[in-house]
């Protein structure tokens, strides 16, 4: 069984204050194109314009280190077919505690998984709330997903990071440690308890630091 962890792209989605929104537009009508095929015969094709972090999207290490590795470097196996684990913190966000600490990791076994922490901040998505003060995992938490050896971070917030911190303490750890993070998850609760394989990869784009994924979770054995 597949989970779907996106939210679909289109061009009034919620993006990072001062960055333009999503263009979809029709390079080539079905009209336009009509007489290059036979009748009946007919596409569409479309231009898209972007920024990379738009939508539910991956943050390479080249995103915040100019030696880190770009989308087109970054290993697969950091990226697909990765066991995962969701650590829940909806009933402490739900209290108005936004700040996600290493506590909340401890005892677990992280090492070669997908970290996906749920917030539940999802269910603001499309509303004016989702780009207020965000869930955001604190530096010392980012450390220590680093010292557990987690594959990947995901948070279902539009940012890992305080964004009053200029800093970005979460984002610098973690991709300074190669660990990709992925941002505007949806649907995490659906998989907590359960075991899972998390997928999320991304164009192989060369220079390039983020961009949008299908993330999505196949359950294992009994659990589909």
């Amino acid at each position: 069984m597949l989970v779907d962890l996106t939210h679909p792209f289109a061009p009034d989605i919620p993006m990072f204050p001062g960055f333009p929104q999503p263009e979809i537009l029709e390079f080539r009508t079905r009209a336009e194109m009509a007489p290059h095929y036979a009748s009946g015969t007919t596409f569409v094709v479309h231009r898209y314009a972007f920024v990379g972090n738009s939508g539910t999207y991956l943050d390479s290490p080249f995103h915040r280190w100019e030696d880190g590795l770009d989308l087109a470097a970054l290993p697969l196996e950091r990226v697909a077919d990765v066991p995962g684990i969701v650590v829940d913190v909806r009933w402490q966000v739900a209290r108005g505690r936004l700040a996600i600490g290493a506590e909340r990791f401890e005892g677990l076994q992280l090492a070669g998984h997908a970290v996906l922490v749920c917030t539940g901040w999802d269910r603001y998505w499309g509303t004016a709330r989702y780009l207020a003060a965000n869930p955001y995992l604190t530096g010392e938490a980012a450390a220590s997903l680093v010292a557990a050896g987690a594959m990947l971070v995901g948070i279902d917030s539009w940012n890992i990071d305080d964004v009053r911190n200029r800093s970005r303490p979460v984002h610098s750890q973690l991709l300074r440690a190669g660990i990709p993070i992925v941002e505007n998850l949806r649907d995490l609760a659906r998989l907590r308890g359960r075991r899972f394989r998390f997928h999320a990869a991304p164009i192989p784009i060369r220079s390039g630091s983020a961009v949008p994924v299908r993330a999505y979770a196949c359950l294992s054995g009994t659990e589909a």
